[in-house]
């Protein structure tokens, strides 16, 4: 209930339905979600976020979430849990079958479902706020809900070509770097519908990209040891 006091009257303002308010919470996150993705977040007020959800209220982002931080904790969360979700699925399913056994397999998992997240921002969204705001995304994530890339790791670490420990953990900042450029490059240009992208209209491209990063973390290491 809530309540506003005007002159010691007591005033009862009522709330609006359940099923609109969780309606209009949900479109303000895919708004900002899309924004924070094209403009960075710190390019976006929650002024322009109410706005371009259609609110009314230019308090809404305040109203719902508390504030423009906790609003970009909620959407990392969000789509971290979805994310680890659908990767724990896959990885469940290869462990049962006696697997993973490849590279290629990892792979897969590691980037199929970044291509069906329901959401073609998230990953622009995570690329922009690591280069702005790296401190507030590593606050946001929680371990917990990144446990299907460590067993990922853990299985990377088992099939790739023998090598120092140091120098796996250096593969893995390459690979890291190169899935998430990749990948946001790809959903910013599916996203626009303004020209043809020749680079990912054909449905080999995903493929081929792949195909490159099991090339990267296959190939045999000719280096001192760091260790």
């Amino acid at each position: 209930m809530q309540w506003n006091f005007v002159l010691m009257v007591r005033i009862h303002i009522p709330l609006a339905p359940e099923p609109a308010r969780n309606a209009s919470a949900e479109q303000i996150k895919a708004v900002a979600l899309r924004l924070f993705a094209e403009h960075g977040v710190d390019g976006v007020t929650v002024r322009e976020i109410a706005m371009a959800a259609g609110q009314k209220n230019h308090g809404a982002v305040g109203y719902y979430f508390g504030s423009k931080e906790a609003l970009i904790r909620l959407l990392v969360r969000d789509g971290a849990i979805a994310l680890d979700q659908l990767r724990n699925a896959e990885l469940n399913r290869l462990e049962r079958d006696g697997g993973p056994r490849t590279i290629r397999d990892i792979v897969d998992v590691l980037i199929v479902p970044l291509t069906t997240l329901g959401n073609d921002h998230y990953v622009r969204f995570i690329s922009m706020l690591s280069m702005t705001q790296r401190d507030l995304m590593i606050s946001a994530l929680d371990p917990s809900w990144n446990s299907a890339y460590g067993r990922c790791l853990d299985h990377l670490r088992r099939l790739m070509p023998p090598m120092p420990h140091a120098q796996q953990n250096m593969r893995f900042v390459l690979m890291g770097i190169y899935l998430t450029a990749v990948i946001s490059s790809r959903q910013r240009s599916l996203a626009d519908h303004s020209r043809s992208h020749p680079a990912w209209d054909s449905p080999a491209s995903l493929e081929h990209f792949m195909q490159t990063l099991v090339a990267l973390l296959a190939a045999e290491v000719d280096l001192p040891s760091t260790e």
